[in-house]
């Protein structure tokens, strides 16, 4: 631990102890507890052997989640595949404006565009088991990693996953009591600057917004008041920088009630949510 500690602090690496002990926990099939009941107990060969394939791709610095296949969020874990965006902590904010705004629905329906792996469709019905949600996604595999993680956290009955860019799908009379999505929204020109777990893994569909980072936020504003309830919810997670242009996105698209941004745990803009008149 001490060796991966200081190899993975000379590579970059922002969590090199946390990284080594989720890897190690890995390769031994235990957990990170168990790690320090057992500090003195050397490794088997094939352990070691293990352990050090792990080292070797997070040095590459590969996201510790494709390497486990495991991330977890909203305390549920969930599959994640290569070509599938990983599941991040501030997501959570979405996910609990989504449940603040429907607290006081019965059944409410919602609609996720860009579901990825599930996690914030996944999330929502694991805590209102009376929604009925559905989730797209333009990419197969993400429709596909996102069902096998609905059945795993044990909410397949009430999520439908379907394969279609953004409301292409849907019949025109269809209505929601909440559209949301984790939309690309980091700018063209910035996505090279990202951090190598980013760039070199995450999927470039999931996070180019276009000039301006607002490309596909504009696409769903325009077209979400027609699938919307009257007082319905639109809730977008965005970049730190774009929440005032978001909210006179929102406006501009008719969503015009309750506008307003939420910030993360460290204070920046996180969500941009607004509702329909009525």
């Amino acid at each position: 631990m001490q060796w991966t500690t200081a190899y993975f602090t000379r590579k970059g690496i922002q969590t090199p102890r946390l990284d080594g002990e989720v890897l190690l926990a890995h390769a031994l099939n235990t957990d990170r507890l168990q790690l320090y009941l057992d500090f003195d107990r050397p490794l088997l060969p094939a352990e070691r052997e293990r352990y050090r394939q792990f080292v070797a791709r997070r040095g590459r610095r590969e996201p510790v989640a494709l390497i486990t296949g495991t991330k977890e969020f909203w305390s549920i874990p969930f599959r994640v595949v290569p070509g599938v965006l990983i599941p991040r902590p501030d997501t959570e904010i979405l996910v609990q404006a989504v449940l603040d705004e429907i607290r006081r629905l019965a059944s409410p329906r919602i609609f996720e565009i860009g579901t990825g792996s599930g996690a914030i469709t996944v999330a929502i019905a694991k805590d209102r088991p009376d929604a009925r949600l559905i989730a797209t996604d333009s990419d197969l595999v993400s429709v596909q990693t996102a069902s096998t993680n609905a059945k795993g956290a044990g909410v397949s009955t009430s999520v439908a996953f379907l394969a279609m860019d953004l409301f292409s799908a849907l019949r025109p009379e269809t209505r929601f009591d909440v559209i949301c999505a984790n939309p690309p929204y980091v700018r063209s020109d910035a996505i090279p600057t990202l951090e190598p777990e980013i760039v070199n893994f995450e999927p470039v569909r999931a996070l180019d917004g276009g000039e301006d980072g607002l490309h596909v936020i504009r696409q769903i504003a325009h077209e979400a008041g027609a699938f919307l309830n009257a007082g319905g919810w639109l809730i977008l997670e965005i970049g730190d920088e774009q929440g005032d242009l978001a909210k006179e996105i929102l406006a501009g698209a008719g969503i015009t009630e309750n506008i307003q941004v939420l910030p993360d745990l460290a204070g920046r803009p996180r969500v941009v949510e607004g509702r329909t008149p009525g």
